[in-house]
């Protein structure tokens, strides 16, 4: 009976000083209601995640390890370590808990990649699995939670599919808009990025989500490896979410301070849709000066602001908005040109017997369906022709295979134009390694 009376004279009380209140001392007084909400729903999503106990558990680390190895479970370093991987589990998990390092050093090699030299710093497996391990368990929960959801690169349930359809789906929205293709879309593209993020800039953004010192230091030390205060690594999966974080600031400065509806990114590639070109030479101005903040210099041949009918590139796409509404995507040109040039060498070494049949459909497969992803019907038409008149129809010869005119035959595919071939077409052609598929 008390504590109803209590309880009754307490909103009694609170209700009568409510009415006295002015309306900005009530806004004010929700907006800190919301903001003490906010805060304390984040603080305990922050302390379910800041656990260095989840970083140096057996079975967390064992989990990293299996996914560590997928696609290189070939190499002797990997087999090494899982020859004696419960004791070598372990021997991590102590250096973990008494602070010792796990690095081992990097293996530095150059690729080329569409006329680009990159350098990849890898990782020895040991020390991949507690980055994985540091990833999976607490960056990318924490990290991912505030990135906006057009930013699609290297995000589980996203990647270059996601950001191509966003981009289609962006178009095909502004042109319900406007019922018009007259506007114009400012493609922005960072130069050397990898190489100019800050690690101070970088440590401030993680600091107030990463409050375990010790989650936060064993941080630290996979990032400042790579340079003196500046750069980030290719091979490196922390390296690789905390690219993905980084312009965050922008992105969300071009979502709710400019307003753009019709934004995307993916890691260095970004893209602005508006009708007015004017204000996208505005937002640019405001989008150099961010980027001025974050030591991100971008790319003055690949920065512009092009018309939707004239068309713009996206991750190796050139997406048009034409008059009737219609989205046209074309690929890259020079994509085909090497893949030909790839099959040639791919045939020299399957007449050495240093190649299968088998790898050969397996890369053109990816090859063709990346492909497929654009409006390139001629394309891949002239492609599949190409990969038959290599592999098919040559093979076909050399074994003396029965020249069959009905239309299900290999040969026949190729007289008739249909190369789609599944697995069970595959297994009909001969490998001159003597490999079984």
């Amino acid at each position: 009976m008390y504590k109803n009376i209590h309880g009754s004279c307490a909103g009694t009380f609170f209700l009568v000083l409510w009415r006295y209140m002015t309306s900005e001392e009530r806004k004010a007084g929700r907006r800190l209601r919301r903001i003490a909400k906010r805060q304390k729903k984040n603080d305990t999503f922050l302390k379910k995640y800041n656990d260095f106990n989840l970083i140096a558990d057996v079975d967390n680390l064992y989990h990293a390890f299996k996914m560590s190895r997928r696609g290189v479970s070939w190499k002797e370093s990997v087999q090494r370590y899982e020859n004696d991987v419960l004791k070598n589990i372990i021997d991590t998990k102590e250096k973990l808990l008494n602070g010792e390092s796990v690095q081992r050093g990097f293996v530095e090699f150059n690729i080329h990649e569409r006329g680009k030299v990159r350098h990849i710093r890898s990782i020895h497996i040991s020390e991949r699995i507690v980055q994985k391990c540091l990833c999976d368990e607490v960056l990318v929960p924490i990290i991912t939670r505030s990135l906006i959801y057009d930013n699609g690169a290297s995000v589980k349930g996203k990647g270059i599919s996601f950001a191509m359809n966003r981009l289609r789906c962006h178009l095909s929205r502004f042109y319900r808009e406007t019922h018009s293709n007259k506007g114009y879309a400012l493609v922005i593209d960072f130069s050397k990025y990898f190489d100019n993020i800050l690690h101070e800039k970088l440590f401030e953004m993680q600091k107030n989500n990463l409050t375990d010192e010790r989650i936060f230091n064993l941080y630290k030390s996979f990032i400042t490896v790579f340079g003196d205060g500046i750069s980030l690594g290719l091979g490196s999966q922390v390296s690789q979410i905390s690219a993905i974080s980084y312009p965050n600031k922008l992105d969300h400065y071009c979502k709710e301070v400019l307003r753009i509806k019709y934004y995307g990114r993916y890691m260095d590639d970004t893209y602005l849709i508006h009708s007015d070109k004017n204000y996208l030479e505005y937002c640019l101005s405001e989008i150099k000066r961010i980027c001025d903040e974050l030591g991100i210099k971008l790319n003055p041949k690949k920065t512009r602001i092009v018309p939707l009918d004239e068309g713009f590139w996206f991750l190796k796409g050139k997406y048009i908005l034409l008059e009737s509404g219609k989205i046209i995507c074309k690929p890259a040109r020079d994509g085909a040109l090497r893949m030909r040039r790839k099959l040639k060498k791919f045939l020299k070494m399957v007449e050495e017997g240093t190649m299968s049949l088998l790898d050969v459909y397996t890369s053109y497969q990816s090859f063709r369906s990346h492909l497929m992803q654009f409006d390139s019907y001629h394309i891949i038409h002239n492609m599949d022709k190409y990969y038959a008149k290599l592999f098919v129809f040559n093979y076909a010869l050399l074994y003396d295979e029965p020249k069959h005119s009905h239309k299900n035959s290999i040969l026949g595919d190729v007289k008739y134009g249909r190369v789609k071939y599944s697995r069970r077409t595959v297994k009909k052609l001969p490998l001159l390694s003597g490999l079984e598929l």
